[in-house]
C-alpha cells in the first residue's frame, strides 16, 4: 500500500502531524486522529506541546517497511486492513499495534497470523507472539512446535533461537515436557476408567447369573437354561460362568494356591461392598463379606478398597447417563472382556 492511500479523504493542508518511516517516508496525519486511536501517539504528541509552539509535529516509526506503516496509519483512520495487507505486513503490523496499544488491531494480527502459521514461520511468530504478549497465537505457536517437532528442528528459525534466544528454547522444551505428560496422565486415566467401567459390568452379570441364571450356571432354586447359544446379555458372560464353576469344583482353592480362584474371589468381595441389599442378595459369600467388613478395622488396604469400590460405583454411573435414554431403559448388552480378571 503506498503512503498516500493511507491519507484517502485527508487534506495535507489540514494536517498537524508528520509520520517518518524508516526510509525517510512522510506521512501526513491529523494529531487528533492519531491520539483517539492510540495512548501511546496521544502521550507522544503531548509532550511536545508543553515545551514547542510549533503546531507542526513529526513521529519517527521505524524499525518496519514504509508500507507497513502507510497501512497501520490506515489502519488508525478507518478501522480497517486488507487480507491482502494483513498477509503481507501481519508480523510488522502486530508489533506496531502491541507498541502503540492498538488493540483492534492486535486482535486482528493474531488472528490472521494465526490462521497462516506453518513449520518454516512458526518460531518467528512464537518470538514475536512473545515479545507483543499475544498468548492466544503463543499457544498456537507452542501446539504447532510440538506436534511438528521433528521438522521444525530443522529450519532456520530453530537454528537463529537456539544461538539467540535460550530462554525461549527451554520453554519449548519444558512445554513439550509438560504436553508429553499430560498426553501419558490422559491414557492411563482412560485405561483406568475403561477397567472400572469393566468391573461394574462385570457386576451386573455376576447378578445376571446369581438371579437369573444363564446357560450354566444358575441359583439354586432354578434350573439353568441349557442354551448352546451364548449369552446375549453380556460377552463376558460365559467366561464368568465357566469361573463360577471352577471355583466351585477348585481343589487348590483350600489351599489357597490357585489364582484364578483368588481372582473370583476379588469379584464376589468387590460385589458384595457394592450390593445395597441386606440379606436378599442370592450371590454367593455377599452375606459373609459385609459381616467380615464391618467387623475389619481400617487400614491401607481397607482404604485402597473402598477407592476402588467409589471407581467402580461412578463409572458404573456415569456410564449410564452417558448412554440415550432408551437403551438405559433396557439392558445393555457388553462388547468387551475384562482384561485384569482373566476368567
Amino acid at each position: 500500500m503506498s503512503p498516500e492511500k493511507s491519507s484517502v479523504a485527508v487534506s495535507v493542508d489540514e494536517t498537524d502531524v508528520q509520520i517518518i518511516s524508516s526510509d525517510g517516508t512522510c506521512i501526513p496525519a491529523h494529531a487528533k486522529i492519531l491520539a483517539a486511536a492510540s495512548p501511546v501517539l496521544e502521550s507522544i504528541l503531548d509532550t511536545p506541546r508543553k515545551h514547542r509552539s510549533s503546531s507542526n509535529k513529526t513521529i519517527q516509526i521505524l524499525g518496519v517497511p514504509c508500507d507497513a506503516v502507510s497501512v497501520f496509519v490506515h489502519f488508525l483512520y478507518s478501522s480497517r486492513c486488507t487480507d491482502e495487507e494483513m498477509q503481507k505486513y501481519g508480523i510488522h503490523l502486530l508489533a506496531l499495534s502491541h507498541v502503540y496499544l492498538v488493540p483492534q488491531l492486535k486482535q486482528r494480527c493474531t488472528k490472521a497470523l494465526a490462521q497462516e502459521l506453518t513449520i518454516e514461520n512458526v518460531v518467528d511468530v512464537l518470538q514475536l507472539a512473545k515479545l507483543c504478549d499475544a498468548p492466544g497465537l503463543y499457544l498456537k505457536c507452542m501446539q504447532l512446535v510440538y506436534n511438528n517437532f521433528k521438522a521444525v528442528e530443522h529450519t532456520e528459525g530453530w537454528e537463529f533461537l537456539q544461538n539467540h534466544d535460550p530462554h525461549l528454547e527451554l520453554d519449548i522444551l519444558q512445554f513439550i515436557d509438560e504436553a508429553e505428560l499430560r498426553k501419558k496422565r490422559t491414557r492411563r486415566h482412560k485405561e483406568e476408567q475403561s477397567l472400572y467401567v469393566q468391573l461394574s459390568e462385570a457386576m451386573e452379570c455376576l447378578e445376571h447369573i446369581c438371579t437369573e441364571g444363564c446357560t450354566s450356571v444358575g441359583p439354586y432354586d432354578k434350573e439353568p437354561i441349557k442354551s448352546k447359544s451364548p449369552c446375549n446379555k453380556f460377552s463376558i458372560c460365559e467366561g464368568l460362568q465357566q469361573s463360577i464353576k471352577h471355583y466351585a469344583t477348585c481343589k487348590k482353592r483350600v489351599d489357597g494356591g490357585c489364582v484364578r480362584c483368588k481372582r473370583m474371589l476379588q469379584l464376589l468381595k468387590l460385589h458384595s461392598s457394592i450390593c445395597d441389599q441386606s440379606d436378599n442378595c442370592r450371590v454367593p459369600l455377599c452375606r459373609q463379606f459385609k459381616l467380615k467388613m464391618r467387623s475389619s478395622r481400617t487400614g491401607n488396604q481397607s482404604t485402597r478398597w473402598k477407592l476402588l469400590v467409589r471407581k467402580v460405583v461412578s463409572a458404573k454411573a456415569i456410564s449410564s447417563l452417558s448412554m440415550p435414554k432408551r437403551k438405559r431403559d433396557d439392558e445393555p448388552k457388553v462388547n468387551s472382556g475384562i482384561r485384569t480378571f482373566k476368567l
